[in-house]
Formats: C-alpha cells, sequence, structure tokens
C-alpha cells in the first residue's frame, strides 16, 4: 500500500500574482464591471478592493422588481404619492431592496466592525451609493416603463433635463404590427401629408395629448427622485434613468447636472416631481409607415418639445441642436420612423406648466 502523498505549496506561488497588478489596472477592470451588486461583493474581497471599488467611475443599478414597503421607511423618504404613481413613489425603495444582498451583512475590512453601509435599513439608494465616491457615469433601469399602454401601441420618449426640462421628443404609435419582409404596403386613403380629418373626430388628438402629458409626468417625477443622489455625487458627469422595457430615457450630461447643482429646482406643488413649464411643441403625424425589420407603424406621431422660454432664442445653432437630439433619440427601425417624420408637415401646438 503506497504511503499518502503529501502536497505542499510551493513558497514561489505563495505570492498572490493578482497583488502585483497596479492599481490603475485594477480600477480600469472594475470600471468594466459596472453592476452596482457585483461591486458590492467586491467590496468585501479585501481592504485593497474596498479602497479601489470606492474609485470606480461607472456605475450601473439594475432594478428587478418593484417591492411595496410598509411602516416608517414611507416617512423616511417622504413620498406620498398616490398608488396610480405607486412606481414613482417606491423608486427610491425598490432601488435597495434588489441590491440588498450583497451589502446586507458586510462589514467595513478597516476593523472597526461597523457595517460598510450605515443606516441602510433606511431604504435610500443614497446610501447603497455611498461608499462610491468617485462615480462619473451613473446609469439606473427600472423595471418597467412608467406610462401604461395597450398592447400593441407604441410609445417611447426620451428627455433631457438640467435644473428644468430642456427637451423632450416623444414617439408614438396606434399599433405596431409585423409584416413579411417584402409584403405590399396597407393601403391609406387620408395619406396626402397633411393631418386627416378624422384625426380630430376620432379621438387621435386627444390621444396624442395623453401621450405627450403622461410622458413628461414620467419624465419630471424621474427627474425630482434623483436630486439626492446629484447633490451627494459632485463628482457625476453623465446620469441616464431608463426602464427595462425601453420606454423612456431621461440623461442629464455634466452642463446639465452643472445647470441642476446651480439653479432651484422648481417642484411642483401637488406631487412630488419636477414642475413642467410652459412649452412649445412639434406635432408629425403619419397615418402608416413601413419601418426596416418587417415592423409596420400605424398612427405615427412624433412630439418635440421645448420650453417656451427657449423659443425666442432659437437662432440655427440651436435648431441644429435640436435637431440633432430629435434625430438621435432612438435607435434601430424607431430611428427611421424618426427621420422619416421629420420629414412630414409640422403642427404647432402650445401648452401651460403644470
Amino acid at each position: 500500500m503506497h504511503p499518502k502523498a503529501r502536497i505542499h505549496a510551493d513558497p514561489v506561488l505563495e505570492v498572490d500574482q493578482f497583488d502585483c497588478l497596479p492599481d490603475s489596472l485594477v480600477l480600469h477592470i472594475l470600471n468594466k464591471v459596472e453592476d452596482v451588486r457585483s461591486l458590492g461583493r467586491c467590496f468585501a474581497v479585501s481592504k485593497r478592493f474596498c479602497g479601489l471599488v470606492s474609485l470606480v467611475h461607472d456605475v450601473y443599478v439594475k432594478i428587478d422588481r418593484v417591492v411595496a414597503v410598509d411602516g416608517d421607511a414611507e416617512d423616511t423618504l417622504n413620498l406620498s404619492s398616490p398608488k396610480p404613481r405607486n412606481i414613482f413613489s417606491h423608486f427610491l425603495k425598490l432601488m435597495l431592496f434588489t441590491i440588498i444582498k450583497p451589502f446586507h451583512n458586510m462589514r467595513n475590512p478597516n476593523g472597526n466592525g461597523r457595517p460598510l453601509f450605515a443606516q441602510l435599513s433606511q431604504h435610500s439608494p443614497a446610501q447603497v451609493l455611498w461608499n462610491f465616491t468617485h462615480i462619473r457615469n451613473l446609469r439606473v433601469e427600472l423595471p418597467s416603463g412608467d406610462v401604461g399602454t395597450e398592447e400593441g401601441v407604441l410609445l417611447k420618449w426620451r428627455a433631457e433635463y438640467g435644473s428644468t426640462l430642456q427637451s423632450c421628443v416623444i414617439l408614438g404609435g396606434t399599433r405596431v404590427d409585423r409584416r413579411p419582409v417584402g409584403g405590399e404596403q396597407e393601403p391609406s386613403l387620408e395619406d396626402n401629408g397633411s393631418m386627416p380629418e378624422s384625426f380630430y373626430t376620432n379621438g387621435g388628438l386627444k390621444l396624442r395629448v395623453v401621450w405627450t402629458i403622461s410622458s413628461l409626468i414620467a419624465a419630471s417625477t424621474r427627474h425630482y427622485l434623483l436630486r439626492s443622489i446629484i447633490k451627494d455625487h459632485p463628482t457625476l458627469t453623465s446620469l441616464v434613468l431608463t426602464d427595462a422595457d425601453g420606454q423612456g430615457t431621461l440623461c442629464m450630461g455634466a452642463e446639465q447636472l452643472k445647470e441642476f447643482r446651480e439653479n432651484q429646482l422648481s417642484a411642483s406643488a401637488c406631487s412630488n416631481r419636477t414642475q413642467v413649464p410652459a412649452c412649445n411643441m412639434k406635432l408629425k403625424y403619419a397615418p402608416y409607415l413601413e419601418l426596416p425589420g418587417g415592423i409596420a407603424l400605424q398612427g405615427a406621431t412624433l412630439v418635440a418639445i421645448k420650453p417656451s422660454t427657449e423659443g425666442s432664442n432659437g437662432g440655427h445653432t440651436c435648431r441644429k441642436e435640436t435637431d440633432a437630439f430629435i434625430s438621435g433619440a432612438f435607435d434601430g427601425p424607431f430611428k427611421v420612423a424618426v427621420k422619416a417624420l421629420m420629414k412630414r408637415r409640422t403642427y404647432l401646438l402650445e401648452m401651460n406648466g403644470f
């Protein structure tokens, strides 16, 4: 019977080769991770990782599901929106619950025994991001869109904000169909380049107004709920809040974030959202559009929105920037839809602030 062989560690291999990597390279790798839950686990690896993860520039927070919270959490968040706006009022709370597991029992590796993320029980996403002190690019994804629509209806929006609304573009369609590639176009007797009379009589215009107001409420609510994160992270240069359905995207660049910090936020008196200013709107309509990938869009509508205060300042450069924002708002076949709609006749509308 052969004696049991003993395995001895090679002294040469006892040196952790990962420790030989410079901090700059490790930080570059961590920036590629982005996901806040994975980064949260990295906090607990070692003192070195804990120090480097806090310097990460790019963070991505994905919210998987909405969790209803009872008790004192509502008071802590100071959100009291009614049930129809539940996804907004619970936005801050659900961020914690979807990413709490990596952080819940984590202790500070500095040896003081305190939790790495203090006061996590307060259900504040600002506390989840508290130890990330150098965030430059933050992307947050909600589990679904904010505006409820019927099945088969298309509604997408993209808004730019500073301390208030700067630009918003909305793309809608009453029905999205899949058609065989090379199939014949559905006939449309009313498509002469103008808005058909039926658009005003069958509720078509009213529907577009509802889409517009709902999208602006969704954008202004998202904007309002981000104020604490912007305040706590002065290093932010890019902030994007989107949803898994791809319905709406709120974006803020370096200039918008700077303006947000320097100006007083104008909150709506009736709910937890930023006040929507008086706006000028340009509406374009096509009864039927054929798009790449075998997609047909019926009742295609494009709404471009700018605050009324910027109307008098609209020079050639400003119009070019606005057109660039509109044409680049969406990807894929919807980018083609926007390009086609921009060639259609423009109808001007005005809306009071709310």
